[in-house]
């Protein structure tokens, strides 16, 4: 795999620069917390980032699969390169932390900069993770990111409910944390053994080490089940209802489900480092998806709260993505990264309207809402979007990436179990317009909230959901730029295994 240097195609590090600039926007206002103008000076640093961002899809050669920009420091272990798909989830990373920024309901309880405080240093922490070649480098920027969504988390939860939360999700993050950490390690050694070298975490070095035989399945299992904690698939998704329903409405969630780093994972590390364990395990793994899809979406049809049932769709439709990464197709991997992003804004997108509806109501009972279409028809409106782009309907984004997954499983597996997982799909769009109709178009029940006085939409509201709005309807008709971006990456990737092609 050619590295090309930064100074090559760029006037500076535009890689470093993307690390560096969130992170020195949040320590600046860590010192400014206490100023009125914190807030606006954190929006501007998360609008800069989102040049960068931009500025980094400008310099990608969507026609190399090639990692370009490299930057590298040997004795830091700092090893960065970026293709078409880092540039993707770069994007959506730094657009998700633009409309964090203007989420207004968390400052009540944080004050002036310090919610864009932890949020900076988050999407420092993600864009390290989307950057980086280095196993140790992704581990350590996964930490860093867990501690401040932990943060976020103790600040919000209260009650034995929200204590049970809390300590699920330190010991499932901290598992699955360990788990990669440990098939990172196995991957060095075996670099080691392999050469009579030093041992070495990097992309590059390991993706050149002669085959592992049976370690390999062990990494691959290893650095497999640590990010299917943090993504999360089923079943290893335990932490995520509590966590949704208890914790911060918006904020946590979104750090760790708007950008599906875990997916990125899987296909930046293991599908290049465990090309055999994949093909070995490949089956296995997809039917524990498909299970997934179907088990998940039934227990999202028996929630009585809007916050966990969005809970559980996640976890169904997770359950596609991984399906359509280890098709090990062009198409399917293409389908499947590019479903991951839309996935990842949608949800973002419900997140943020569900928790304008709880502050409104205090409630996310359905049984308590109903008729809040009337009063917040924007809000309805945005929500019902965005689960229409998570299911994949046409003139969203969702909707040429899930044509693609399956398109990618009818030729690897065949028509019968992808017509299961359709159907899978059909049902969660069920759920999702069921909960649309309990929460918004229903008559309200007598004392409920939405009896009471509803504020209207506000102007920041409009403009975080426009914005929103805007993207996925966008990206939706518009998908063309997002498959050339991916296309040359997909197929190299997918060039390792005997079934590619």
């Amino acid at each position: 795999m050619k590295e090309l240097h930064w100074a090559q195609q760029a006037a500076y590090p535009v890689l470093l620069a993307l690390q560096l600039l969130p992170l020195f926007g949040g320590v600046l206002l860590y010192l400014l917390r206490r100023q009125p103008w914190a807030e606006n000076l954190g929006r501007a640093f998360f609008i800069a980032e989102l040049l960068l961002a931009i500025d980094l899809y400008r310099h990608i050669d969507a026609m190399s699969p090639a990692l370009q920009l490299a930057e590298r420091a040997d004795w830091l272990l700092y090893h960065t390169g970026a293709d078409g798909v880092t540039a993707l989830f770069v994007l959506v990373t730094a657009l998700i932390g633009l409309l964090l920024s203007l989420y207004q309901p968390a400052r009540e309880r944080l004050g002036h900069g310090a919610l864009q405080m932890l949020i900076l240093l988050a999407q420092s922490a993600l864009m390290a993770m989307l950057v980086t070649t280095n196993l140790l480098w992704f581990a350590a920027a996964s930490a860093l990111e867990l501690v401040i969504v932990a943060v976020l988390l103790r600040i919000w939860v209260s009650g034995d409910a929200g204590d049970l939360a809390y300590a699920r999700f330190i010991q499932y993050q901290g598992f699955g944390l360990l788990l990669f950490v440990a098939g990172a390690v196995v991957l060095a050694w075996g670099h080691a053994d392999a050469t009579g070298g030093s041992w070495s975490f990097d992309l590059h070095d390991l993706i050149l080490t002669p085959p592992l035989g049976k370690f390999q399945s062990a990494a691959f299992f290893l650095l497999f089940y640590g990010l299917a904690v943090r993504t999360p698939l089923f079943p290893l998704h335990g932490w995520l209802p509590n966590m949704t329903q208890y914790g911060t409405i918006a904020i946590a969630p979104t750090l760790l489900l708007g950008v599906k780093v875990g997916i990125y994972g899987m296909a930046r590390f293991i599908l290049p480092l465990t090309p055999d364990a994949v093909e070995t395990w490949q089956v296995y793994v997809v039917a524990f998806a498909g299970t997934g899809v179907f088990f998940t979406a039934a227990l999202a049809l028996l929630q009585t709260n809007l916050r966990r049932l969005l809970a559980f769709a996640v976890v169904s439709h997770t359950s596609l993505i991984v399906i359509g990464l280890f098709t090990l197709h062009p198409l399917g991997v293409q389908g499947a990264l590019l479903l991951a992003v839309n996935f990842g804004f949608a949800v973002t997108v419900m997140l943020l309207m569900v928790a304008f509806v709880y502050k409104r109501t205090q409630t996310a009972e359905l049984a308590e809402l109903g008729g809040l279409f009337e009063r917040i028809p924007f809000i309805a409106i945005a929500f019902l979007i965005g689960g229409f782009s998570i299911v994949g309907m046409p003139g969203t984004p969702g909707f040429d990436a899930a044509h693609l997954v399956l398109e990618a499983s009818i030729e690897r597996f065949g028509a019968l179990p992808t017509v299961a997982v359709s159907l899978g799909n059909v049902a969660a769009a069920g759920f999702l317009l069921w909960a649309f109709q309990r929460a918004f178009l229903s008559p309200p029940v007598e004392g409920s909230a939405p009896q009471r006085k509803i504020e209207r939409v506000r102007p920041m509201e409009y403009l975080l959901g426009g914005l929103t709005l805007f993207v996925l309807l966008v990206a939706g008709f518009l998908p063309e730029p997002w498959l050339h971006l991916t296309e040359a990456v997909t197929q190299a990737m997918v060039a390792r295994f005997g079934s590619g092609g």
